[in-house]
């Protein structure tokens, strides 16, 4: 493994992700998993309400292999990623936002001996980010790699993470700075690496503190390695003036110095494992779905001090050293799509059977509840005071955002959405099994 190297302060301190190119990029980038600030909140206007494969389309392009990962999106550029379906070529392609066709379809690495993948899952899950001039591509342990986006070069590629994701990789990389944030958790390793996105070296590493040997009901240790590994994606939160990265890895959500890798607080769930979301925040709390089994949505409070709780005790409700669980409900909890969160409304969509609900984001009280019906993976998408949901089945339904229920329209499109929407201009850019779409109003 490449050794630590230690950026300054000031190296580290500009926000060129999101911001790079200033304000006249606004609404015309989507450079990483749920848009410019990782929320699935877009600030374009005139997105289409209804469309279908006759009503809309702007183009449509058939994407090779077998892939849940999202579209990213820079200028003229549209990148995703794929893989065959026994995980032996691993590759990246860019295609024209105004026509569709593909312009590089690269192979960037071959696996002679692929990780298990589960049939649900992809090689190629993980979401891309995007600045100008690069995109950051992570298959998890298999490769990750910095390509210049002009030429397709291969500017640098780690090779060397260990990690065994179980059940193939799922977590998104993440730009803050000059860093590059990358989670492993896997069924025999569990840690989290910030990388310099310049040189692709390590800058810190920390692996996850939890104790997974800890008993189970039976009063043996827990060593399945489903209890162990994770698919969050991690996502960045100023917290008492200070930049806290928020990382969910298994039985427990982590806030780690930005800067250093050092565990500030852990917040652990020992009921539940395979967290898959990313984080929501706003309002002074955190959202969080904590994963499989029993797991809970959490609303909390977080500083910087030194703190350990378990989710569900009278002493996380009490709170110590900054941190507290605010709100917590086990009811319908989404396990794989993320939250929406809006004008001090929170809004989800659970995965199987497709109950649609609405909380006060300060309370957790019940706004509305109902069902639309389906499977969800897809992360839903706000624009507009408008809420997108993506079935597995191809099923869009649009609802406006607030405290009443209000559908707007349902679509059907293409053979089902596994990854979340992207958004450029006046476009939804929308990945499914087999084919990306661009939908605009005609």
């Amino acid at each position: 493994m490449s050794p630590p190297i230690r950026l300054s302060a000031a190296r580290l301190a500009p926000l060129l992700f999101a911001l790079a190119g200033g304000s006249v990029l606004a609404g015309e980038t989507w450079p990483q998993f749920r848009g410019p600030d990782g929320n699935g909140v877009a600030d374009a206007r005139g997105l289409p309400v209804q469309f279908s494969e006759t009503n809309g389309l702007k183009w449509q392009t058939p994407i090779h292999g077998k892939a849940w990962s999202s579209p990213v999106i820079w200028s003229n550029q549209v990148w995703l990623t794929t893989a065959t379906k026994d995980g032996r070529e691993l590759a990246v392609l860019c295609l024209d936002r105004e026509t569709g066709k593909v312009q590089r379809d690269l192979k960037l690495f071959d696996i002679e001996a692929p990780q298990y993948c589960h049939p649900f899952n992809s090689y190629a899950s993980p979401t891309p980010v995007i600045e100008r001039g690069r995109i950051y591509v992570t298959f998890g342990a298999p490769g990750t790699v910095c390509l210049d986006t002009a030429t397709g070069q291969k500017l640098w590629e780690r090779r060397d993470f260990e990690c065994n994701h179980f059940r193939a990789a799922g977590s998104s990389p993440i730009l803050h700075g000059d860093l590059l944030i990358l989670h492993f958790d896997g069924s025999d390793r569990q840690y989290v690496a910030a990388l310099d996105k310049h040189t692709g070296k390590t800058v810190w590493q920390v692996d996850r503190s939890i104790d997974h040997r800890d008993l189970g009901d039976d009063g043996k240790p827990q060593a399945e390695g489903d209890l162990r590994k994770a698919f969050a994606t991690p996502h960045v939160v100023k917290l008492s003036g200070r930049d806290v990265l928020i990382s969910q890895g298994s039985k427990a959500t982590y806030g780690y110095d930005l800067l250093t890798g050092h565990e500030l607080w852990r917040l652990e769930d020992r009921s539940s494992y395979s967290a898959s979301t990313r984080a929501v925040a706003g309002d002074g709390l955190i959202f969080l779905p904590t994963g499989w089994a029993r797991g809970q949505l959490l609303a909390i409070e977080a500083g910087t001090n030194s703190a350990v709780l378990e989710a569900g005790t009278a002493a996380a409700r009490a709170g110590t050293n900054g941190l507290r669980v605010v709100w917590d409900t086990a009811r319908n909890v989404p396990k794989k799509p993320s939250l929406l969160l809006a004008d001090g409304l929170l809004y989800a969509i659970d995965d199987n059977g497709g109950v649609a609900s609405c909380l006060e984001a300060a309370t957790g009280k019940e706004v509305w509840r109902e069902r639309l019906g389906g499977n969800y993976s897809a992360s839903p998408l706000l624009a507009e005071g408008r809420i997108y949901f993506f079935s597995e089945e191809g099923k869009v339904t649009v609802l406006a955002a607030g405290r009443e229920f209000k559908p707007l329209a349902t679509n059907q499109l293409g053979d089902g959405f596994m990854a979340s929407p992207a958004v450029a201009g006046k476009s939804l850019f929308l990945r499914s099994r087999s084919d990306v779409y661009r939908i605009e109003v005609p």
